[in-house]
């Protein structure tokens, strides 16, 4: 059971022992009530009052007997009292009934539930990677006491002119900042952690409303809308210039764009740029994803990016020279986007995020937005040779996978046992019971996928370099692909030649494009483990993303058809 699930059904078993305890309870008072010598009293002289001939006459000894039965069932009334069942009494109840009874949990949707003050742009940022349950301030009340949410997230975009929190935090919209601090105090009632982003300057007075904690900067670099994939081949000759503060000196001609306004287009307006002149660093980062060199005019690049990728003015470095550069390079692109994928993606910043404040139990986690990152290698090591070279290759990825799936008899080579030492989980597949080309086939692949857990399947077939994983987990965080190979052409006839001989392919020179057939190095789990040959993929709905193999070639490469599956 998911911990999600679970959490949610504690919620309903607490709220239905509250109920039963209160239905005790209330059938305790009745019978309190109805055994009580005022009732009873009241009863007596009602019945008197009726028939007062022979009432009147009776009701002497009716009170008496009354009377004679309070005091002698005094000790067993207090026992009887003593006996009633306390309500479970929960500060939470009647609100997780409310938020059940809503119907905004998803129980299959694995996302961490953020409620969001969000600007459309970082909306757009964290949808694949947290459920936003958006807050307005005419309705926030209702929507946050239904909500069953894992964090409070507010980005200070949010309160800028023309947003529904405009001025929030400000002495002069009263009305948005009481709204605002309700949210958090009702989040710190309840145990949820709230975050305020400072993506962009705001009120002084809106970090002091009390959040748990506040985070200088941005979201990160979204890859999925910031990237080169189906960039355009032919890219502008001159600069584009793109403000995110508004101090962007003009040159001549050339027009700015303000990133707060056209932040809908701007991906595809980079991706047509060989070079953007840009004033922050986070416009840096983002016109590198698209494949544009850079300019930055104030602050300093991040770390970890090639020196020639991005150029700033303090190094005496215009436009004229940036400008002859030309654009990224294949080379430059695949460092780019590597040092972005692990370090200022938004997953990334989100993980890190989540990690600075305390979730509660049973809900989200922090690894929850890095969950789509998981990868199994499949592998079907001959020896104790190829099982080493197996270790070695999993050891020195720059993006560990999550575990290693090996045939049951490779499970005792000397590889797959150093893998298990490092702390690798290792699950077995059962016997292949094939030869050493047909291990490589749709049905061996789609064996060891279903014996996998994780989203994402590397189908390892001979060394691949330590940069193979974050490329092809880079790749296909772009694009949204099922899959990413080399691109490749198919020879011969229209029909698919048998399985284990030469498909006869010959490799396209193409990267970050969708096409109809690929080699594959990377695949979803459950496309692979319906053992179709890779030619079928896109004929059943698989989005295949181009990207070049950088495994080597040589005498001891698997052949072509190693990657059918």
């Amino acid at each position: 059971m998911k911990r999600r699930e679970q959490s949610q059904t504690e919620q309903l078993r607490k709220a239905l022992a509250e109920r039963e305890a209160q239905l005790q309870e209330a059938r305790a008072r009745l019978a309190a009530l109805e055994g009580s010598t005022s009732l009873q009293v009241g009863r007596a002289l009602a019945g008197a009052a009726r028939r007062p001939a022979r009432g009147l006459v009776r009701l002497p000894r009716e009170l008496y007997r009354l009377w004679r039965g309070s005091t002698r069932g005094t000790g067993s009334a207090q026992r009887d009292r003593a006996r009633i069942p306390e309500p479970v009494r929960s500060y939470e109840a009647e609100r997780q009934e409310a938020r059940l009874l809503a119907g905004q949990p998803a129980f299959g949707d694995e996302r961490i539930v953020v409620a969001g003050v969000l600007s459309a742009e970082a909306r757009a940022a964290l949808a694949p990677y947290a459920r936003i349950i958006p807050l307005r301030p005419h309705d926030v009340q209702v929507v946050f006491d239904s909500a069953d949410v894992d964090l409070v997230l507010v980005t200070t975009s949010a309160t800028r002119p023309g947003n529904p929190w405009a001025h929030a935090g400000d002495p002069a919209a009263v009305d948005r900042t009481r709204a605002l601090r309700w949210v958090l105090e009702a989040a710190g009632a309840r145990g949820v952690a709230s975050v305020l982003v400072r993506d962009v300057p705001a009120a002084p007075a809106l970090a002091e409303l009390g959040f748990d904690h506040v985070h200088d900067g941005d979201l990160g670099v979204p890859l999925h809308r910031y990237n080169p994939v189906a960039a355009e081949p032919d890219r502008l000759s001159t600069p584009v210039r793109v403000s995110g503060t508004g101090r962007l000196p003009a040159a001549g001609e050339d027009e700015i764009l303000d990133a707060d306004t056209c932040w809908e287009e701007l991906p595809e307006v980079l991706r047509a740029a060989a070079v953007a002149v840009v004033d922050t660093p986070s416009l840096a980062d983002r016109a590198l994803a698209c494949g544009a060199r850079v300019l930055l005019t104030s602050g300093q690049p991040g770390p970890g990016l090639p020196p020639a990728a991005v150029r700033t003015t303090a190094d005496g470095t215009g436009p004229a020279r940036t400008v002859g550069e030309g654009p990224l390079t294949p080379g430059e692109l695949r460092s780019v986007l590597r040092s972005l994928f692990l370090t200022r993606a938004t997953p990334v910043v989100l993980s890190e995020l989540l990690d600075r404040v305390r979730l509660l139990p049973g809900g989200g986690t922090r690894t929850q937005p890095l969950a789509g990152r998981a990868v199994a290698v499949l592998a079907s090591p001959l020896d104790d040779t190829e099982s080493l070279a197996l270790a070695d290759d999993v050891l020195h990825q720059q993006h560990p996978p999550a575990e290693v799936v090996v045939p049951a008899p490779c499970a005792a080579y000397a590889g797959v046992q150093r893998l298990r030492a490092h702390g690798y989980p290792v699950r077995t597949a059962a016997d292949l019971g094939v030869g050493p080309v047909d291990r490589w086939t749709p049905a061996a692949w789609a064996r060891l996928a279903r014996a996998a857990t994780t989203p994402w399947t590397l189908l390892w077939d001979r060394p691949a370099g330590q940069t193979l994983l974050v490329d092809a987990l880079c790749a296909a965080e772009c694009s949204g692909a099922d899959a990413v190979g080399a691109a490749v052409l198919a020879g011969g006839s229209a029909d698919r030649p048998a399985r284990g001989t030469d498909l006869g392919w010959a490799a396209a020179a193409q990267e970050y494009v969708f096409v109809n057939e690929v080699r594959p190095f990377l695949a979803r789990r459950d496309l692979v483990r319906r053992g179709l040959h890779p030619g079928v993929w896109s004929r059943h709905g698989a989005r295949l993303l181009a990207l070049g193999d950088p495994r080597p070639a040589g005498h001891d490469a698997a052949p072509d058809h190693a990657h059918a599956g």
